[in-house]
């Protein structure tokens, strides 16, 4: 690889602008997709970065595409819509799909990628839109050998772990994967503060002995600052991306064949909440007002 590499980014985010940042820092060329979802753009274009109109000119100016939507139907839209990603790739460019995808959906993909000329992998992401600004995000990757190492150089620029999950698909399974496991703790831990609030139990002890103890871990992290101060900004994921994520744990395990009950009775907690804007730290207080 060379040192500097014309990257394009459709997705500009609350984590698809930090990975822009991040890359503009590193000393890559970026152009990115003009769209209504992202985030404020002018710091992005005061440092170089080019804003094109259509996912064709993104592909004809990069050789990289780096894709940060929202699921496995944004992929499809941009990749193969009239006048999309596909539709100006350039043969040997690579295809980064960050996002939160189905693997099935995923498979069909990269193969769809390949007819076309190009390569695809997977680099789900892990952490919070801080990290992404810090450039210091997780990725999991599904990629042959080959390509991730011939990649690795580029996703160092906006990440700090890169894990090697397996080929195309593995990236997207494993994210699901913690994804459930997060949102799962996130559930678990959401209902015991309620509970325990309930029962007349400070907050501060709940606190002590869950981090002395079987509850410590990340995820309390993310949860302590709405249960001390009422910020919910330690975790700044939506019960509407939660419900979309554990909805595509719960087709990923149906396809494979296993045990999901766990699984559904967390996903109907997170869908049974009214305003799915809320964050997902949020959910204590929403368990408070239930059953008084």
């Amino acid at each position: 690889m060379t040192t500097t590499r014309q990257v394009g980014l459709v997705g500009v985010g609350l984590m698809g602008h930090g990975i822009a940042s991040s890359l503009l820092r590193a000393g890559h060329q970026v152009c990115f997709l003009e769209h209504s979802g992202n985030q404020p753009v002018d710091d992005l274009l005061s440092a170089g970065a080019t804003a094109l109109s259509s996912g064709c000119d993104v592909a004809q100016s990069a050789d990289v595409v780096i894709l940060c939507v929202t699921g496995s139907p944004q992929v499809e839209a941009v990749l193969f819509e009239p006048n999309g990603v596909l539709a100006g790739l350039k043969p040997g460019s690579v295809i980064v799909d960050c996002s939160t995808a189905l693997p099935s959906s995923t498979e069909k993909v990269a193969a769809r990628v390949a007819s076309a000329g190009g390569r695809f992998m997977d680099a789900a992401m892990t952490r919070t839109p801080k990290e992404a600004a810090e450039g210091r995000l997780n990725l999991i990757v599904g990629a042959p050998t080959k390509l991730f190492d011939e990649t690795l150089p580029l996703l160092q620029a906006f990440a700090e772990n890169i894990a090697h999950a397996g080929e195309v698909g593995a990236g997207h399974t494993l994210k699901l994967l913690h994804n459930f496991v997060s949102l799962g703790f996130s559930a678990v831990l959401a209902e015991a503060t309620a509970a325990s609030r309930k029962a007349g139990i400070s907050d501060a002890a709940l606190l002590e002995v869950l981090g002395a103890g079987g509850g410590g871990g990340v995820v309390l992290e993310r949860l302590r600052p709405y249960i001390t101060d009422n910020d919910p900004s330690g975790f700044r994921f939506t019960v509407a991306n939660a419900s979309k994520d554990l909805g595509y744990y719960h087709a990923m395990t149906n396809e494979l064949g296993v045990e999901r009950g766990v699984a559904g009775a967390i996903h109907a907690l997170y869908t049974s909440i009214d305003d799915s804007t809320l964050a997902v730290p949020e959910l204590i207080g929403v368990l408070e007002q239930r059953r008084q």
